[in-house]
């Protein structure tokens, strides 16, 4: 589903945007030659993690706390390829992620700790044309970081602990950009970052080394579909997302 939204934030008034995702490699299949363009612009990105991945991969030999260090790892090699080098962890089972209470919290702290303009996540909704964007892990995120957005991180009084123990101001972010979801408002187009997303994803060596080529030519069809829905013109590639406006 494709629909126009005319009043996106200019990205030249933004200082710092902020991933919320429930995986490692998440971010760069969904965002990350966005994320490319926002940094060449100087704009902060700050990715923060749920989990640490350690339910992905396909080596039985790998003991699943080898592979969330690896996967931590790997995310942090993956977001040096697309200029990021603030990449946070809060250790929730890979599997397992249910939008509680508590995780709305750790939410709400990292945006009053970063205090971006604009937050990304994972669509809380479930995409039946598509299915896999739409893993549980990632819905129960996309929950938990809306309500982080709207009402916890401005709400002084919600989360009372964060202010009084640690010390940190509410905070308003004005925009959120949903990936994965059923609906599609906003594109970027991403062709000239295409190298670097593919770097990132491979960077992700545990998840996607067995692609090969077959990893750039799939990535291809995807956003090369995105800039055609977007009448970006051929020879295009783009990202899609839901944008919210949360000012």
């Amino acid at each position: 589903m494709v629909e126009a939204v005319t009043n996106v934030l200019d990205d030249s008034g933004l200082q710092r945007i902020l991933a919320v995702m429930a995986h490692p490699d998440d971010v760069d299949f969904g965002c990350a030659g966005s994320v490319a363009g926002w940094t060449d612009q100087g704009i902060e990105v700050v990715y923060l993690m749920v989990t640490d991945g350690d339910a992905g991969g396909f080596d039985d030999g790998v003991t699943r706390e080898e592979m969330a260090s690896l996967r931590r790892e790997e995310q942090r090699a993956a977001a040096k390829c697309v200029g990021v080098t603030d990449v946070r962890f809060l250790g929730y089972p890979d599997g397992r992620v249910e939008a509680t209470l508590e995780l709305r919290r750790d939410i709400a702290r990292v945006i009053r700790q970063v205090r971006p303009d604009r937050v990304l996540m994972p669509s809380p909704e479930r995409n039946y044309e598509r299915i896999y964007p739409s893993h549980p892990d990632h819905r129960a995120v996309g929950g938990a970081a809306l309500d982080a957005v709207y009402p916890d991180a401005r709400n002084p009084y919600a989360f009372p602990e964060l202010l009084a123990d640690e010390g940190l101001e509410a905070w308003t972010a004005r925009e959120v950009w949903l990936s994965g979801g059923p609906v599609v408002n906003h594109y970027v187009d991403i062709t000239d970052q295409f190298d670097r997303k593919v770097n990132a994803l491979r960077a992700h060596a545990s998840q996607t080394s067995h692609m090969g080529d077959e990893l750039p030519n799939m990535l291809r069809g995807w956003l090369s579909a995105n800039a055609k829905a977007a009448g970006f013109g051929d020879g295009r590639l783009a990202e899609g997302f839901q944008v919210v406006d949360t000012a």
